[in-house]
């Protein structure tokens, strides 16, 4: 079902929060050493409301820097259009900020929040028609999807996957990128605790060059992996992934910051990866990553949501996927979140590695709360 907003948004709102975790999250770029957050609200005219998420994890001054564009800058933006009459929202609010974007050379940030407006405006919709989020987007969609376990690190890489087994999960995924020694030990750790029985995926998190990405996914290849994520660069060359593919039984993910349609449709066409991960809350909102996984599925391609931050963003992420079909899996992190877990609450149960959404409208929830 296309998404058609025939009302006009009145306000725009947004809050950051931020929760302090004991064990920092690590990856091969930065650390998190808390877990910030920003949230979106929009109004309409007939007060109907809708809430998004704009990715802010870094730097650590991020989430207020996006919060005062999504107030002063790109709310104003959205305030002042009349309504598309269809669900290209992102696109027609990266248009109006074009020469801003080129003048102020804050492309992410600005597609970061018009990405996190999109998605508030299509849970607007959803709600104004009494449907859950994925139903709003296909009528034939069903409610169960697969999901995996992520953000695994090398600290205790066979306690964690563990404990998420027991909480159903049947696939995971463990960064690596911080040396073979610490990468092989961790590894090795989580296959010792887990068996061949379940499915692992690893992510360097754009950590190699060319050169030790050749060399860490020969070396990983014996392990049997689903795919290894982000082993370049996103902005590198497609002849460098393209040599990376051939050289390589390993199917290959990336997709999260990839920040145009063309970029990811060219990754798609290269042939070098299977599957593509754009980030609802990063890049283009519900309507391009619907749009996007809708591509992946005609050309073969497996469309999984990259997802990293607070409980609004990870269910509009889980109703895309929904939305979407195919045999893509849901990217649930399990490093400590509890402004995420406390959103969320039971709506994501795991069950056998699978997910069965609530037929609530929307995205699931009405967290009014985070805007007192």
């Amino acid at each position: 079902m296309a998404a058609r907003f025939e009302h006009p948004i009145r306000t725009v709102e947004a809050v950051v929060r931020r929760v302090p975790i004991d064990v920092p999250v690590r990856t091969s770029f930065g650390t998190m050493r808390d877990r910030p957050a920003l949230f979106l609200r929009v109004t309409d005219a007939d007060g109907a409301k809708g809430y998004g998420e704009v990715w802010c994890n870094f730097p650590s001054v991020g989430a207020e820097h996006r919060q005062r564009l999504a107030r002063d800058v790109v709310g104003p933006v959205l305030t002042g259009m009349p309504p598309t009459g269809s669900g290209a929202v992102y696109t027609a609010l990266m248009t109006r900020l074009h020469i801003l974007a080129i003048q102020s050379g804050e492309w992410g940030p600005l597609r970061q929040v018009s990405a996190g407006l999109d998605a508030a405006v299509h849970d607007l919709a959803a709600r104004r028609a009494g449907l859950p989020l994925y139903a709003f987007l296909n009528g034939g969609a069903r409610a169960d999807i697969r999901a995996y376990a992520s953000g695994i690190g090398p600290e205790d890489p066979a306690g964690v996957a563990a404990r998420f087994a027991a909480a159903g999960h049947r696939v995971f995924k463990v960064k690596v990128g911080f040396g073979s020694a610490v990468d092989h030990a961790s590894l090795a750790a989580f296959r010792k605790a887990m068996g061949n029985a379940v499915e692992l995926a690893v992510d360097a998190n754009q950590g190699w060059t060319l050169d030790a990405a050749l060399e860490g996914m020969a070396a990983l290849a014996p392990l049997g992996l689903r795919w290894i994520e982000e082993p370049l660069a996103a902005d590198r060359p497609l002849a460098e992934w393209q040599r990376l593919r051939s050289g390589s039984a390993v199917d290959i993910a990336a997709g999260e910051n990839v920040d145009s349609r063309d970029g990811l449709d060219a990754m798609m066409a290269s042939g070098t990866v299977r599957y593509i991960q754009p980030d609802v809350a990063k890049w283009g909102g519900v309507s391009e990553c619907l749009a996007v996984g809708r591509a992946a599925q005609d050309s073969g391609h497996v469309y999984c949501p990259h997802f990293l931050g607070s409980g609004v963003g990870l269910l509009a992420s889980a109703h895309l996927l929904a939305a979407q079909g195919g045999d893509g899996l849901l990217e649930m992190d399990t490093n400590p979140n509890p402004l995420r877990d406390a959103l969320v609450g039971s709506l994501l149960d795991v069950k056998d590695g699978r997910i069965r959404l609530s037929d609530a409208p929307g995205i699931g929830i009405t967290p009014d709360h985070l805007f007192d």
